[in-house]
């Protein structure tokens, strides 16, 4: 059996610094009197206590993480930190009347910390602040990763992070340094997320949102997470400036945050602009934009200036797997919205914030799909996959080709629990597919004028579980369940 006691070691010390993080909503309550604030330190002090005595009862077990407990951690994070973030959620309802079941909350807090973006919540404009604050704030601290965080300061505590970050790395190229240390490898990527963070903040607040407004909404932007503290989200403003910031934010924090570190830290951004997955990312949003403002044009939906408005928020923040939306796309040609919708799983960048399937892996699937063709008049040759000038191992095309078919039959089968329950099919498969690529919204009763709170329990306990398997990336979670994992 794999000894489990390192990484229960480790999970305390991650639990005892996220109890921390309840400082921020503490802060904010106490500022703004929304009556609030000693929900805080009653959460931040049952977790700290759980995390304190984990730690303490295994201080003992101290040897280096290997690549199976790197895999185990991450997923014990993913699982267990909502159950803390779910505890504000469910106190804070009962001191004002609107009691939130443990269901409803623990599906708040994963689509939070997964950056999904999802609500179960309705009157959001009349939440306490500080609700609002820790609801985006937990995508704000899911977006680069809590882990990816960890690994920049778990060193300090004597815990090797090297397995922890490629356990928790997206993409299928998980071994490349940026650093000789992945510390500094850590530090770097949440630098750069904490510049863009900074910026966008400062953005919304001089293009005339209020400090908390502007924080909230930096939050969710940057993390490519989407959750609002309105009930209509980013239509509340009715600002086209707001609107434009956004999409350029949303855009930037779709690309591969690698790039932009290295491009910083050598001061050349040529090979930025030369990657082709950036390319692809950017050609794929800003061109779909454009096909679905051509389209409501087109159809007469809106005027040409409203189209592209209109067109190239709400497809950016639904490809890139924000959610937010400034209208009730559902009304549109039906073509938008189930284009948007399917574009959230293909549409961002490997070591971005976003969620879904990732651009780089259908780049790798269509040069093997034209390899294969190729094949067929020219058996013999020899015709290695390139990505740029790299040729991609074929051990990365094998796991590319089986990411995929687990992707593809986990929205099959959960789409068919979701049937068995009666939910309408056009809702269990939207809901799925945006719960797994972590984008919030879907189609039919959950579209943006809509929330997850029609759905029953089980349903909503269904979407969980999808929630995880996409910020997981599904094979980390599968990999827990064979049994050659557990053997030493």
């Amino acid at each position: 059996m794999v000894d489990m006691f390192p990484v229960l070691r480790v999970l305390g010390i991650l639990v005892m610094i996220f109890s921390l993080t309840m400082g921020l909503p503490l802060a904010v309550s106490l500022a703004t009197h929304d009556g609030v604030w000693h929900v805080y330190p009653l959460a931040m002090g049952a977790t700290l206590a759980v995390g304190a005595w984990l730690w303490w009862r295994l201080r003992l077990f101290r040897q280096e993480l290997q690549p199976r407990h790197g895999v185990m951690l991450v997923s014990l994070v993913w699982m267990l930190l909502p159950l803390s973030a779910a505890v504000p959620l469910m106190l804070a309802g009962h001191h004002i009347g609107r009691p939130l079941s443990f269901t409803h909350a623990y599906f708040e807090a994963v689509s939070g910390l997964t950056t999904t973006g999802s609500t179960v919540l309705a009157g959001l404009d009349t939440l306490p602040v500080s609700v609002n604050v820790w609801r985006t704030f937990l995508q704000w601290m899911g977006g680069m990763g809590i882990l990816i965080l960890a690994v920049a300061v778990l060193p300090l505590l004597g815990v090797g992070g090297s397995q922890l970050f490629k356990a928790e790395a997206a993409g299928p190229v998980k071994d490349a340094k940026l650093t000789p240390r992945m510390t500094g490898t850590a530090k770097g990527l949440w630098g750069v997320y904490a510049v863009f963070s900074i910026a966008c903040g400062l953005a919304y607040w001089a293009a005339g949102m209020g400090p908390l407004d502007a924080l909230m909404h930096m939050f969710t932007t940057v993390s490519l997470g989407g959750l609002s503290p309105h009930d209509q989200s980013f239509g509340y403003f009715q600002s086209p400036l707001l609107e434009a910031i956004c999409v350029f934010f949303m855009l930037v924090a779709s690309c591969n945050f690698a790039l932009y570190f290295v491009a910083i830290r050598k001061g050349q951004w040529g090979g930025f602009w030369r990657d082709p997955e950036l390319r692809a990312t950017l050609f794929t949003l800003v061109g779909g934009g454009l096909l679905v403002a051509l389209l409501l044009w087109a159809k007469g939906v809106y005027g040409p200036l409203d189209a592209l408005r209109h067109g190239m928020f709400n497809l950016v923040s639904l490809a890139t797997t924000t959610g937010y939306a400034t209208v009730d796309y559902l009304a549109w040609p039906v073509f938008a919205p189930v284009f948007m919708l399917l574009l959230s799983g293909v549409a961002t960048s490997a070591g971005s914030t976003g969620g879904g399937i990732k651009m780089v892996r259908m780049l790798i699937l269509a040069k093997q799909a034209r390899r294969e063709m190729n094949r067929l008049v020219h058996p013999r040759a020899v015709q290695p996959v390139c990505l740029g000038n790299a040729v991609v191992d074929n051990r990365v095309i094998f796991s590319v080709l089986a990411f995929m078919l687990v992707y593809g039959g986990t929205v099959f089968g959960l789409s068919m629990v979701l049937l068995l329950t009666d939910l309408e099919p056009v809702t269990a498969f939207s809901v799925v597919l945006a719960s797994v690529n972590c984008a919030g919204p879907g189609l039919g009763s959950v579209g943006p004028a809509s929330n997850y709170a029609v759905l029953t329990d089980f349903q909503i306990w269904v979407c969980t579980l999808a929630m995880l398997l996409g910020r997981l990336e599904i094979l980390s979670f599968m990999a827990l369940l064979t049994p050659a994992f557990w053997r030493r």
